[in-house]
This record gives structure tokens, sequence and C-alpha cells, in this order.
């Protein structure tokens, strides 16, 4: 039997903490679910799944449909994207079978990448890697999640880049309905047609765009994430801002906009897990006059789940004295002076 290999490449950098990877991990079930009832997908359809932050992770090798169990995500720091590219070049190049004169091989494979930043590595070697040896071997999608990918860089890996440009729970339902409508296609045409020819659903309907990756990409940075540390169980956490731009109060005549991070929430991590899929310490730093809200500890449910530390780092506190988790340094609360403090950031 020819195997079709299906490839989730999944960007789990911090940005996409909270709801975005909730919904990603949803999908995935929905889509295995979806598949199973399917004859032509059970006959011929292998899943894989790659996860990269800073660095790159199996979280599940190519494996039979009905054997296939959807993961749960981790989250790191970075968005190593060269990186996540060569771990799956080298992951085909072990597990795809290729065509001998005995027998014939795996069709071509198909490779979904998600995601919702720009690298932070220099992603060139690569891409050059990618275009010279595996281009025209594979068939490739990429979906920028929002408006913050780099789509140009996207383009040069293949020219089915689409945008996800709502990312609410019903535009994330949307669209893996059609990833898993596009999967059904694509295994009914190797089955009955013998052609592994890309064969992607109607994006009629749903919030989807194929991106021109001809015009000028304009990334902006859509988020800051701080890592911090709970002061009572050492646990590590991570809190998520949205940027915003909006107007001066008594200067929208002039058209001068302003721009802050708004609370989204904070969220427990695996540290563990967080450093492995982390490229290493950020040495990112943002200014705490530019953020709007303070959450609670989601570890222990402490008042206050950003504290700055003389040391920069975020810790949570009840408004007592504390020991900072990160330097050890004991303190008591007080205001910053004007003109913020800077704190580190993550890489997103």
């Amino acid at each position: 039997m020819r195997r079709l290999p299906i490839y989730f490449l999944i960007d789990v950098s911090e940005s996409m903490v909270g709801d975005p990877i909730t919904q990603v991990e949803n999908g995935m079930r929905n889509i295995i679910q979806e598949l199973r009832t399917d004859p032509y997908a059970l006959e011929t359809v292998f899943v894989s799944v790659i996860a990269f932050a800073g660095k790159a992770k199996s979280l599940s090798p190519l494996t039979e449909l009905y054997k296939f169990y959807p993961p749960k995500f981790p989250i790191g720091g970075g968005t190593s994207l060269g990186t996540a590219l060569n771990y799956l070049m080298d992951d085909m190049d072990k597990s795809v079978q290729k065509t001998t004169a005995e027998m014939k091989g795996d069709w071509k494979p198909i490779i979904f990448l998600f995601t919702d930043g720009t690298p932070t590595d220099n992603p060139n070697p690569a891409i050059e890697r990618w275009q010279k040896h595996y281009q025209r071997k594979c068939n490739l999608v990429c979906i920028s999640l929002g408006d913050n990918a780099d789509t140009n860089m996207l383009g040069k890996l293949t020219e089915n880049v689409l945008r996800l440009k709502e990312t609410d729970e019903y535009s994330f339902k949307a669209f893996f309905k059609w990833v898993t409508a596009s999967i059904k296609t694509s295994s009914v045409s190797v089955t009955d047609a013998g052609i592994d020819d890309l064969q992607l659903a109607s994006m009629e309907g749903i919030n989807l765009e194929k991106v021109n990756t001809e015009e000028q990409c304009v990334v902006d940075e859509n988020f800051a994430v701080l890592p911090g540390k709970c002061s009572n169980t050492k646990k590590t956490y991570l809190v998520k801002y949205a940027k915003r731009i909006g107007d001066i109060r008594g200067l929208e005549s002039l058209g001068i906009k302003a721009t802050d991070y708004k609370l989204v929430g904070a969220y427990p991590v695996d540290e563990e897990v967080y450093n492995s899929m982390s490229e290493g310490k950020s040495n990112r730093n943002i200014n705490t006059m530019s953020l709007r809200g303070v959450p609670t500890c989601p570890c222990c449910g402490n008042q206050y789940g950003v504290v700055v530390c003389d040391c920069g780092n975020i810790m949570c506190s009840d408004g007592n004295t504390q020991a900072c988790p990160w330097c050890g340094t004991e303190g008591s609360l007080g205001e910053i002076e004007e003109g913020g403090m800077n704190i580190t950031r993550g890489r997103g």
C-alpha cells in the first residue's frame, strides 16, 4: 500500500499561548475524528506532528491514521522557522518511503505549516535547501494565523500561502473543517486517479484568503509575552498582552497614534517543556508604561501576577514582602518610578 504522508508543522511560540494553541489542539482532534470516518483516508493517510518555537520537536512520528492520537502542544520561546524546516526535511528523509526499482514509494507528502509570527532565526539556508531538494517533491501549504506572519518569506517556500483573517473560535472551526476536506479530497485523488497533485478544498464561506506574496509584507509585533515565576510554587507562567493602536486624547485631529499593550491573560506552562522548546533567554525588553492590566497569578491565585523585581524579571505577590523566585532578593512592594521600568519579554 502506498501511503499519503500528512505533516503538520505547528508554531508553538509564546504568542500562541492561550486561545490560539487551545484552538489548534481542538482542531487537530476534530480533523482526526472526521478523517477516521472516511474510507479513503483510512486506507492511505499517515499523520505526523512537529512543533517548533526556538527549537523543533516531533510530537508524533508518521503514524497510521487509525493509530494516531492528537498530542498536547507545548509552548516555547522564539520562532525558529529555519530550525523547523531542517527538522522537517531530516524527518522526511528518514520516514518517507522512496520509489525503488522493486516498489513504489509513498505519495508526495502534504505539509500544513501554521505560524502567527516572523522568524527569530535566519531561515535562509533552510529555505535554500528546501528549494533545491524538496519543493518539487512535496505539497506545502503555509497558513498565517492572523496578520503577523512574514508572508513574503513564506512565499519562497510555496505558492500556497493562505491567511486566516480572523482567529476567533468560529473561524478556527471553519478553518480546520477546510483542512479536513482538503486531506479527504487528496486521499480520494491518489486512491482513485493515482494523482498526487495538491487538491485543496474550496475556501468559500470561511475567513481564509490566498495571499499575494509579491506584495511587501509589513511585519508587526502584535503581542508582548512576559515569562513569570510564581513566588509560592516556583512554577513558570506566561503573561500575554495584545498590541493596540489608538488616538491620543486631545490630538485626534492631528492623526497621531499611541501604542500600548492590553492584557489578554496569564497561563501556567511546564517549565521543563518550555525551556526545551525555547531558543534561550530573551534579551528583549518592554517598558511597564506600555502595559495595561495586571492578572492574578495563574499558579497560586496571588492578587498581583505582574510584580517586577530589580533583576528585571516577573513574579507574583499577595502584597506582602516576597523573595524573588528568580534571584532570591527579598523586598516589599512599591510603586515604579516615573518613566516606568524595562522588563524582560519573551521572544514571541
